[in-house]
């Protein structure tokens, strides 16, 4: 089961993943980027890819 893990001495916040991760998993709560729903990730890493900070990895469980 694909999970994304944000490293939050990464982000920036720039919301890139939540622009576009097609399942929503993400929100930006107090300037970062969180996981809210970690078992809608399908594991396409649209998220890791783009992220401009590389603060995410998706890891498969």
């Amino acid at each position: 089961m694909p999970r994304p893990i944000v490293d939050e001495k990464k982000c920036k916040g720039s919301a890139v993943c939540k622009e576009v991760c097609p399942m929503n998993v993400f929100e930006i709560i107090d300037g970062k980027a969180k996981v809210v729903k970690p078992k809608e990730c399908i594991g396409c890493r649209a998220c890791e890819v783009q992220c401009p900070n590389q603060a995410i990895k998706v890891v498969d469980d």
